[in-house]
């Protein structure tokens, strides 16, 4: 489950270092609204801000779905964290394209701003997948979601609740980082619950 949440934490903080990065170069090269240094100062701000949201929204949700998540059965099949991982991005790469051509084209009003406002979204998203890896490491238990269901979040309208495995289901350690010793993407799709 935490996957859902890991999986746009790389490409938020990759795009928006390359965007400020091309953002802080665009005034030597280009005239711009404000200078490089306002845009770095107003990016500094948002990264902060950005993260902090990312991290914080709908915490409250997570745990009361952490706290009412029930054991999965044998019967069930669970889809893989390599699996979760390319679709979320593969559904989602025009989006996340469309948001760095925004931000590197907003580099001509305020240098870098946009950019480091998405890395800090990447980085608030990589924050909560550790929290909620926390929350799986003292409850020695893997949360799922039905990925049908979740729709991008873990905590969607739909969702009524998660599912709990031992630590060794799949091929996720908690947090949503990928185990060691596993396939690399484009092995099984799915794994009984164990």
């Amino acid at each position: 489950m935490a996957v859902i949440v890991r999986a746009p934490a790389r490409p938020l903080w990759w795009l928006g270092l390359l965007s400020a990065g091309a953002g802080a170069v665009t005034p030597w090269v280009l005239p711009v609204l404000t200078g490089r240094r306002i845009g770095l100062a107003a990016g500094g701000v948002l990264f902060v801000v950005a993260g902090a949201v990312a991290f914080l929204a709908r915490r409250g949700r997570y745990v009361e779905l952490a706290g009412g998540a029930t054991r999965a059965g044998r019967a069930v099949f669970l889809q893989d964290r390599a699996v979760t991982a390319r679709n979320w991005r593969r559904a989602r790469r025009w989006w996340l394209a469309g948001a760095f051509v925004a931000a590197t084209a907003s580099s001509f009003a305020v240098p870098s701003t946009a950019g480091l406002a998405m890395a800090g979204a990447g980085a608030g998203l990589w924050a909560k997948a550790l929290w909620l890896g926390g929350l799986e490491r003292r409850s020695e238990s893997l949360l799922w979601v039905r990925t049908e269901r979740a729709q991008g979040s873990p905590v969607a309208a739909p969702v009524r609740g998660w599912f709990t495995t031992g630590l060794v289901a799949g091929d996720a350690l908690p947090g949503g980082a990928r185990r060691p010793g596993r396939p690399a993407p484009g092995g099984a799709a799915v794994s009984a619950a164990r």
